[in-house]
């Protein structure tokens, strides 16, 4: 048995769901499984997400009158090293148990991989690269953001090199295609040396 927050981890990977919600469930959903305690954040109109603590869900509508269509979740993984107990809801801790102030990426990785389920690395945007490092897993379409060096300003103080940001799902195969061929492009441009 994987203990505590492992688990929980290793369960959004695996399937690209928390506690059983996908990222187009609507917001009733939500609240139905992960409680009513929430703060609700309106972008203007056609966006809202709602934070539960360490997870937030995010909808986008055509229109006021149109219901809102679910977008992806974000699990906001750097806020645990404020160490703040009560930012995993009640819902989550009930099924997986205390959570630690940080998640180590290589230990994820190597619990997912001893379950079949591996994660591809998936070029980095120029304002994020090389201080994160984002990697994939193909059929839940979870990606993990990891710390890969220090920059102050750039990265949290509280985290480490190698520590995971944050685990977001759904990353399409069109944004990892825009990804790889905007890549392709910087490498391109730069001059030979």
């Amino acid at each position: 048995m994987t203990p505590y927050s492992l688990a929980f981890y290793v369960d959004v990977v695996t399937t690209g769901t928390v506690l059983g919600l996908r990222p187009t469930d609507p917001p009733d959903r939500v609240a139905e499984v992960l409680g009513p305690d929430f703060a609700e954040n309106d972008l203007g109109g056609p966006g809202m997400f709602r934070d539960h603590g360490l997870a937030e869900f995010h909808w986008h509508r055509a229109g006021v009158d149109l219901p809102w269509s679910g977008h992806h979740f974000t699990l906001q993984v750097h806020r645990l090293a404020h160490r703040d107990r009560t930012l995993v809801n009640a819902e989550i801790r009930a099924r997986y148990g205390r959570f630690a102030p940080r998640l180590r990426f290589a230990k994820l990785r190597r619990l997912l991989e001893r379950r079949g389920v591996p994660l591809v690395e998936v070029p980095e945007g120029e304002g994020n690269a090389p201080y994160y490092r984002t990697f994939r897993q193909p059929a839940s379409r979870a990606s993990v953001s990891v710390i890969g060096t220090y920059g102050a300003y750039s990265t949290p103080d509280r985290l480490r090199v190698g520590d995971v940001y944050a685990i977001q799902a759904p990353m399409t195969i069109e944004e990892v295609e825009h990804r790889i061929a905007r890549a392709a492009r910087t490498r391109a441009a730069r001059p030979a040396r």
